[in-house]
């Protein structure tokens, strides 16, 4: 595939910075530090000023307000990375397509239901009273289980599994190894033993969600533990029972989630953030990175630490840190000034 510099700006919604080069072409795409002459790459963060500059790319998506002279021709867009993004599905192989149907292999149980152009892969299991929407791939070694209600135009990657009764909107993707639907973590000690506590409930994931590799989300107690429209779940992460995720939040690999907390929309759980359970976590909150979050957070508020505090808090705890040893070194020579000033006028005495 290859096209001119022109074309490419026409593509992206973009502005070319200069009239020369229209008709330059460009094969292929790559990174700053990696592009070489044909290829064409994005600029979206001051603290790669260097790397662009030095960039071999033919051509470069820089913000709307680029004003730097560079030796690439600059394509001025919005938002370079997802400009970038459009670029990718032009110059990317052809995508794999999954024909419909249901192979040989695969074992359906009574009452399934299949909608339109379903396409099941090898070795998948579908246990009986289970729904699939039309469009939908059911990646190989999945199982759906009892009376599941899967939606239209999913992909769900191989060893994927949906437990009983669950219900997945239009449009999710689930990366390989999420589980939904496992038992949630609830015990009572009685007896000198921990007494295993029914978890009757299910998980209901929304429209437009998409979970990555090796995710678990456990259903509920009872009710449904559930993540709503858009949300989008990093590999690696775990949510309790009965927890409820709102509208277009993002959750970075290894957050955990206890059980019976509320995260509002638009909340960003950074990487490896632990929250407790029965709390809420307010609209547009952001919490970061190894953050530990014992209590509530308040919407469009930003914490950070453990335990977690506003960040701006946080910080200056750790500036306060930082300087302990120089005062501890100062504590230390004012305590040797005053003994010696002890010991003289001991003397005098």
């Amino acid at each position: 595939m290859e096209f001119t510099v022109q074309e490419i700006a026409a593509l992206v919604g973009g502005r070319l910075a200069s009239v020369s080069g229209l008709e330059t072409k460009v094969h292929g795409v790559a990174s700053l530090s990696e592009a070489e002459p044909g290829e064409i790459t994005f600029f979206g963060n001051a603290k790669y000023i260097t790397q662009l500059k030095a960039t071999r790319a033919t051509a470069v998506l820089v913000p709307a307000d680029f004003s730097e002279t560079i030796s690439a021709l600059a394509i001025q867009v919005e938002n370079p990375s997802l400009a970038f993004a459009q670029l990718l599905q032009k110059f990317a192989p052809e995508p794999i397509r999954f024909p419909p149907g249901v192979h040989p292999t695969a074992v359906l149980g009574k009452n399934v239901v299949l909608g339109e152009n379903v396409s099941i892969q090898p070795f998948v299991v579908i246990e009986d009273s289970a729904q699939i929407g039309a469009n939908t791939i059911i990646g190989a070694h999945g199982y759906i289980g009892h009376e599941a209600h899967i939606g239209q135009d999913c992909q769900f990657a191989p060893r994927v599994t949906v437990g009983a009764r669950c219900q997945v909107g239009n449009r999710v993707i689930l990366h390989s190894g999420v589980v939904l639907g496992s038992d949630g973590f609830g015990f009572e000690f009685a007896g000198g033993k921990h007494v295993k506590i029914p978890q009757t409930g299910i998980v209901q994931v929304d429209d437009e969600v998409e979970i990555g590799a090796n995710t678990t989300i456990d259903r509920a107690r009872f009710g449904r533990t559930w993540i709503q429209q858009g949300t989008k779940i990093d590999n690696l992460v775990q949510i309790a029972h009965n927890v409820v995720v709102g509208k277009h939040c993002i959750l970075v690999s290894q957050a955990g989630v206890s059980g019976s907390t509320k995260l509002g929309n638009y909340v960003t759980l950074a990487g490896q953030v632990g929250i407790v359970g029965h709390i809420e976590i307010g609209d547009q909150a952001i919490i970061a990175a190894k953050s530990g979050v014992s209590k509530s957070v308040p919407p469009k508020e930003i914490f950070f630490g453990y335990p977690a505090t506003p960040i701006q808090e946080q910080k200056e705890q750790l500036a306060c840190i930082a300087r302990l040893p120089k005062l501890y070194a100062r504590v230390k020579k004012l305590e040797q000034v005053s003994d010696s000033q002890q010991k003289s006028s001991s003397r005098e005495s």
